[in-house]
């Protein structure tokens, strides 16, 4: 492979480096020799349309909206793709590139990679969910969008020269439902990178003068199932008479204010913290803090069957945590977590006072998970699968 290979990674739903998944990659492959420019959208904090970090380009292009509508995804997307394309010719003729890496939410990238497939460009797509079931997740119906979005995923799949899946469930799909050849189907994990991961001192302080404190770090969007965990956390504090577990939230989305006064009127509002977006040592230091961390994404085929990066995240810093009894949250997870039955906010509520009252049983939970984080599911681990799938592509 040559020092001069370019690499084009774009992504829609999140600006760079706050992905942390498509940033490991990208640092990757510029440490394997690859020249990489990124596309991706502004946000708060990530306000520079050009920037160099590391010897990476990114590109960001404004977003009109943030979308939670038919109407305001297709204004999304297509100003997405309009900027897509500028940019992605304004690279063209400035750094180059071989390889189109595109990154899903939403299947729509394909078509920038089938205008520069008539250019000789190969298109690499990296499967991060699922959009169809992602959909039916959100408003709970199959409609005529719901079959629009799977013709899109056939279709990202059909321009696809090699797919990048998270996990062997999405490898299935790719393969069962996308019509790949299994040869070009690699699965690379989102593995938590143990250089960037680090474990900090408490601070005393996240607690608010209670005992315990539970963290969750994630998207706040609708299909997370926060209000569950708002609801269940209600029932800990007024039912069940705990006033000694402090809760903090981080993340940031669409239903982060929706949230916030759903804790006010569920009167639990003392008990619960919205930090907001954080990342580096201000994220870390209240993953180390908590006792326990949780991960309420509900049962539904979207979440069974996708590697929650939150639940590796907490292994990796050695911390226990509970979930909801989901396919693929239980490979990443194992012994390292409690399961409650999907659905079942009273067992998950026992599962979680079982870890605050057992400082035993949260210490050799901790300690399976951050084991099986080093020896099996760091991100060093990923890292030749990628650079596999990319001599693939360029073959």
């Amino acid at each position: 492979m040559s020092h001069t290979t370019g690499v084009l990674i774009i992504v829609e739903n999140l600006p760079l480096p706050f992905d942390r998944r498509v940033w490991q990659e990208a640092c990757a492959l510029r440490d394997a020799g690859y020249r990489v420019s990124i596309v991706c959208p502004r946000a708060p904090g990530y306000d520079e349309p050009r920037v160099d970090i590391d010897e990476i380009a990114i590109y960001r292009h404004p977003l009109p909206v943030e979308a939670d509508s038919a109407a305001g995804y297709a204004l999304e997307y297509g100003a997405a793709l309009f900027w897509q394309l500028v940019l992605s010719l304004r690279i063209a003729c400035t750094r180059g590139f071989r390889v189109i890496h595109a990154c899903n939410p939403p299947d729509t990238i394909f078509i920038v990679a089938a205008f520069w497939r008539l250019m000789g460009k190969r298109f690499l797509f990296d499967h991060h969910d699922l959009c169809p079931e992602l959909y039916e997740a959100k408003f709970g119906r199959r409609d005529r969008f719901y079959r629009l979005m799977r013709t899109l995923e056939r279709w990202t799949f059909r321009m696809a020269r090699v797919s990048l899946a998270t996990n062997d469930s999405f490898r299935r799909i790719a393969i069962e439902r996308g019509g790949m050849a299994p040869e070009d189907v690699f699965v690379v994990r989102s593995g938590p990178n143990l250089d960037r991961i680090r474990a900090m001192p408490a601070d005393k302080a996240l607690r608010r003068g209670r005992r315990h404190l539970v963290g969750y770090v994630g998207v706040m969007g609708r299909q997370e199932g926060l209000d569950t965990l708002l609801e269940i956390i209600a029932d800990i504090v007024h039912r069940r008479g705990r006033d000694d577990i402090q809760f903090c939230l981080v993340g940031f989305g669409t239903e982060l204010e929706t949230l916030r006064r759903q804790a006010i009127d569920l009167d639990i509002a003392a008990h619960v913290d919205f930090p907001g977006r954080l990342e580096g040592e201000a994220l870390m230091t209240v993953l180390s803090t908590a006792d326990v961390c949780v991960s309420p994404d509900p049962l539904n085929a979207m979440n069974d069957h996708s590697t929650m990066n939150k639940i590796m995240e907490y292994m990796a810093l050695g911390k226990p945590s509970v979930q909801f009894d989901l396919t693929e949250g239980r490979f990443s997870a194992r012994e390292a977590s409690l399961y409650a039955r999907p659905g079942d906010t009273a067992d998950f509520a026992d599962k979680l006072l079982q870890l605050i009252d057992d400082p035993d049983l949260r210490h050799a939970m901790g300690a399976y998970g951050q084991q099986r984080v080093r020896d099996t599911l760091a991100w060093r681990f990923e890292v030749p699968k990628l650079l596999a799938a990319y001599e693939r592509v360029l073959e």
